[in-house]
Parts: C-alpha cells; structure tokens; sequence
C-alpha cells in the first residue's frame, strides 16, 4: 500500500491487479481486453495529458458513450495526477456550459458528433484542449496516443487531493461540484470489496452507465480492488443481460433493472443459477420487486445506501438477513446517526435526518466553502438530508426526502432546476415539479403547472420545449395544467399533497 504522505486511486488498484494476462473485461462482440491492456492504454493516456502542460489537479471533462477506451481514459486521468470530471451524456449545451465554467476545465473529451459545437464553446470558455472520444473507441484523443509510450510513473498524489469531481444539483436548481478525494475512492471501495465478498473469481455483469458513482466507483472499483472480470454491456437491455447473467456471478444495478428483468418471463432460476449476488442502489426499491425477486430467483437483492458526497453508508449483510424495505446498517468505517432538527440523535425507531461520518464523506463543494460548512454539523457529521430511521437491530430505513429530490431510474432530478426552466416559459406563471411513483423508473418526474391569467398553455409544448434544454431524464413524463398550487399558510407550496393527488395519474 502507498505511504500515509502519498495516496494514489489508480497505484492502489495497481496493487491489487492479478496476473496481467488475466481478462478484466468482455464486450458485447466478445472482444477481450486484460489488465495489461488497462496498465499500457492507461499510461498511454497519462502520458499525452502530461505531454499538454497541465498542471497537477487540472480537471479533465469527460462526456463520452461507455467503452472499454472511456475507462482507459479515466485510470489515465486519475494516473496522471488529474482530476476526473464525468459528466452524463445527456446533457445539453447549455447545461455543459454551466458545467465546464464552474469546474475551470482544461481539457474536454466529447463524442464527435458534438464537436464542432462543443470546441466552439470551449474557446469562448477557455477550456484549452478538446479531444473525441467515440463509443467504438475511435477519435481524435485515440490518434492522439499513437507513438506515446505505454510505461509512465503514476503521479504521487496526497491523500486528501481531489482524484473526482462528480456534480450534483441544488435545491436552487444550481450544480454543485462534489470533490471526491484519493482518500474517500480508496477507503469507500477497500470496505466494499471486503462487505460484498468479491475475490479474483468473480464476474461483474456491467450495465451501469459511468458517468456516476454507481458504475464507475463503486462497480467499477469493486473489480479492480479485487482483480475481478466483467462483463462489459454498454447499457441496459433485458435480453443483452439475460445473455450474461450465466457468464456473471455479480450484478449491480437500480431498481429498475431487477423490475424490468421480472416484466420478462425468461427470467427464472436456471438463468441465474451462476450468480452469487444481485446488489440495488441508487433509489429506493420497491418491497414488491424485493419480495418477487427472491420467489421467481432464489436470490435475495442485497440493498445498500450512498450518495454522490459520500459514497456507500450502509448495506444489508453478505452473510445474514436483508431485510425488505431497508438499506441495512452502517458499513465498517461510517459512523451513522438519526437526528431532530437541533443535530440530536433520536432513538431507535424514529424518524429524522440521516447523518453521516466517515473517511468515504466527500472533503467538500467546490468553491463553495459556506455550503460545505452548511451541511457539516459541529461535530463532522454530513448532512444528507434524507429522512430515516433505524430500528433495534441497526438497520435503515429511507423514508423520504427533506430536499425533495426525484430519483428516476436511479438518475437525480432536482425539482429546482426543472421548476426554473418551466418558469421562464411563455404562459407559465409558476409551476411544481414532483415525483410520482413508477413501476419502471421507480419514480417519473411531473410537473404541475399554472397559467399566466388568461393564457392557455400545453403540457407537450412544456415537454417539447425543455427537451432542448435539459438532459431527457429531466423533462416531465406527465404536466397538469391547474389553477393554482396548495399552499400552507406561510405560503409554501405543499408537494406532498401534489404528490398526494397525483398519486394515480
């Protein structure tokens, strides 16, 4: 392991790399690319972002299609010295604006369909560098690494620097940059591999998309922490999964995946009979689909709890009972609490605020140090803003949302941001987005919205119009149009009754 002074992500995965020749992972075609492939492409790439004069802690914009390459491109960044900006490939323009403003970025590696546009917007931006990067690993990034050495000296980067900076939106509709540090990856992934049993013999069936922390660090790191393989799918399609599942013995997925796996009568006990462990996350799951997983399979989902900020918190036992409708109890390391709003832990049983501690916790905001001191109590603890309890045993159990936040197939959504864009539409006086409950998606984000008096508005013109502005898991599956919003008597509007009388729409 590194030394206390110097805390590599990528030299810790290197230290626990299997014989190179051993496969990491198998695409869709069948092709086969071994951890050697990872040690010389990723140098590789470490070697030409160097070569730019980036100064170390420089952040490196990635909105790219899964590939083996896009992987590569991320151990380069990490061995390079450089921070990793993953950024969802959905997003607009206008959002990649925000994005590449706030975070400084040196360097932005797109699809290269977006460009000619994107390379505009970055000289306006003063983002330096714009290489392609497509999803048959072709571009210009690719070009760029021919006659580049394949053997570099990975950077020595302290425990505490930023190896990731992953946005997450506010309540006020503006992201926030998360800095993940060498330290916080290392420690997070170190207790996951050891929590979920994962040994050199496991398969990972890879279906996550890794723009987010699910697929990327948590996935992703589980397999290079214990020099595992994986299968290697560029998205989520039942039948592509139905073909892994008997060369895997792991899954990781959000609910949805497991409720859109049972909506296919293939799905049974013999497909699965390789497995060893099926793992949910990113949004609640349903008791339903837990319940009939476990009849149609045999195998109970184990469900666990993290955020962006923090990593994994909590997970339902290897080894012992998982317990429908809970996350189970704090992982070695985190320090969980439930409290009141004055920050004072309650007993077992209630309801409050989820507070967390722990080497995984984020060290904070970028560039928003009033925030970051905002959402620590005086003791250290983060605020996550969930509400929860935690019965006798320990376990956690998520019971709602204090930000209000839509999780829809297992991607965030954050009332604000949609609300602001609805709002500056022609017609619209005010709106509310919420989220509605959803055998699919777990939840869809809708939006209830008012009129300008005497103005008549529709809701697919609503919809049309913020698909050109935001990313598509954004827009509202469903709008109602209504005279005005239910409001408390202090004047806020009272979501929950929305949600309430919306339930069944």
């Amino acid at each position: 392991m590194p030394s206390a002074s110097s805390l590599n992500l990528y030299t810790t995965y290197r230290s626990r790399f299997p014989d190179p020749a051993r496969c990491l992972l198998t695409t869709p075609d069948g092709i086969a690319y071994t951890y050697a492939d990872a040690e010389r492409e990723s140098a590789r790439i470490a070697n030409a972002l160097m070569a730019l004069g980036l100064a170390r802690g420089d952040r490196v914009s990635v909105q790219v299609d899964k590939s083996p390459q896009a992987l590569w491109l991320f151990l380069g960044t990490i061995r390079a010295g450089l921070v990793f900006h993953p950024l969802n490939t959905a997003y607009t323009e206008k959002e990649l604006r925000y994005f590449l403003q706030d975070a400084g970025s040196a360097v932005l590696v797109c699809d290269s369909r977006r460009a000619d546009a994107l390379s505009t917007l970055c000289a306006a931006l003063g983002t330096s560098h714009v290489f392609t990067l497509d999803a048959d690993g072709t571009g210009s990034l690719t070009e760029r690494l021919a006659g580049v050495s394949a053997t570099c000296v990975t950077a020595a980067t302290a425990p505490e620097d930023t190896a990731a900076l992953v946005y997450s939106s506010g309540t006020t509709g503006k992201p926030k940059g998360i800095m993940l540090s060498h330290d916080n990856l290392v420690a997070n992934v170190t207790t996951l591999v050891d929590q979920w049993g994962f040994t050199g013999k496991d398969c990972l069936l890879h279906a996550l998309p890794i723009f987010h922390v699910h697929g990327l660090f948590v996935a992703i790191g589980c397999v290079l922490m214990s020099g595992s393989a994986m299968r290697w799918l560029r998205g989520f399609a039942v039948d592509a999964v139905l073909a892994a599942l008997p060369h895997s013995t792991v899954m990781m997925g959000v609910p949805t995946y497991y409720a859109r796996l049972l909506g296919n009568p293939a799905f049974d006990k013999a497909v699965c009979d390789h497995m060893r462990l099926f793992i949910s996350g990113s949004a609640p799951l349903l008791a339903e689909t837990f319940v009939e997983f476990e009849q149609r399979t045999g195998h109970t989902i184990l469900e666990r709890y993290g955020m962006t900020e923090t990593g994994m918190n909590t997970s339902n036992p290897l080894h012992g009972e998982r317990r429908a409708g809970t996350v189970g109890s704090a992982l070695p390391g985190v320090a969980v609490r439930i409290c009141d709003g004055q920050d004072r832990p309650l007993p077992a049983g209630a309801v409050g605020e989820l507070q967390v501690k722990g080497i995984n916790v984020f060290t904070g905001y970028w560039k928003l140090p009033e925030k970051t001191a905002a959402d620590f109590t005086e003791d250290g603890f983060f605020r996550t803003g969930d509400q929860a309890s935690r019965d006798a045993d320990g376990y956690v159990a998520i019971v709602g949302r204090s930000k209000d936040m839509v999780i829809s197939g297992g991607l965030n959504v954050y009332p604000r941001e949609v609300e602001q864009l609805i709002d500056a539409l022609p017609g619209v006086r005010e709106s509310a987005v919420i989220g509605l409950p959803d055998a699919d998606f777990g939840e869809i984000v809708a939006a209830v919205v008012v009129p300008v008096v005497g103005q008549v508005v529709d809701g697919e013109r609503i919809r049309l119009a913020l698909r050109q502005q935001a990313a598509a898991f954004k827009v509202p599956k469903k709008v109602f149009i209504v005279d005005e919003l239910p409001r408390n008597a202090m004047g806020k509007v009272q979501k929950q009754a929305l949600r309430d009388a919306y339930r069944s729409a």
